[in-house]
């Protein structure tokens, strides 16, 4: 049987429900967060797809109305004319053909790329390289766009990339622990519909299987998916 810490027991002792509602699963939240630090709160959502199937994939991106509490470094690949451009607009590294060679050398130093639709040629030999570590821009997710500066703006703002992994589960952060219970269902809802939206058209049946919550230190806990449509 698998030990726990004091702590991680303690948690688990909280978490008394098989499932809860999501205003009473934020709020038990808040108390799981007990770290010593600021903690990140995650979802974890297991869907009923096989992204092997081209019409079971799930790649796109959302705008969490309250952000998600944490500074995201973002790299934007564009003409040699336009690299400062982009950093005097909140880009943390902008390049052209020396960010190129930076990435085919390993360098990837950032958690998000922005491109526009000419460049993605020259990216394509570095699929490799971005694609394991979910970096590369797909128009699907935003991140490949003629307009820049409008894009960086957005994921300045909160905007974020997500995917369904190879088993069909997503996992992201939508917010802190220091959060408001407000603002954590204000965006846990964004990320449910966002979801419910972009439903792969190759999914039969059930879409959803299940809906977990947890923060970075604590068990995780379980919503109760008619929740979300009151």
């Amino acid at each position: 049987m698998k030990k726990y810490s004091k702590r991680i027991q303690a948690l688990r002792d909280i978490i008394n429900k098989e499932s809860y509602i999501l205003d009473k699963g934020i709020k038990l939240l808040k108390n799981l967060g007990n770290a010593k630090f600021n903690e990140s709160v995650e979802a974890h959502i297991c869907l009923n797809i096989d992204p092997k199937y081209a019409n079971q994939q799930l790649r796109t991106s959302l705008v969490l109305p309250n952000g998600n509490g944490k500074e995201t470094k973002i790299a934007v690949l564009t003409d040699s004319e336009r690299v400062k451009e982009m950093l005097s607009f909140g880009a943390s590294i902008a390049g052209s053909d020396d960010l190129i060679e930076e990435i085919s050398n390993g360098k990837l130093d950032f958690d998000l790329l922005i491109t526009s639709p000419q460049f993605m040629p020259k990216l394509a030999k570095l699929g490799r390289i971005l694609g394991p570590k979910g970096l590369m821009p797909s128009p699907k997710s935003g991140t490949v766009t003629q307009n820049l500066k409008e894009t960086l703006s957005e994921f300045k703002k909160g905007k974020l990339e997500y995917r369904a992994d190879k088993t069909g589960i997503v996992h992201l952060s939508f917010g802190k622990t220091n959060f408001t219970e407000e603002q954590l269902k204000e965006n846990l809802l964004v990320v449910f519909n966002s979801i419910e939206k972009n439903k792969p058209s190759g999914v039969k049946g059930k879409y959803f299987k299940s809906f977990y919550i947890c923060t970075t230190m604590s068990p995780a806990l379980s919503l109760e998916l008619n929740s979300f449509k009151k």
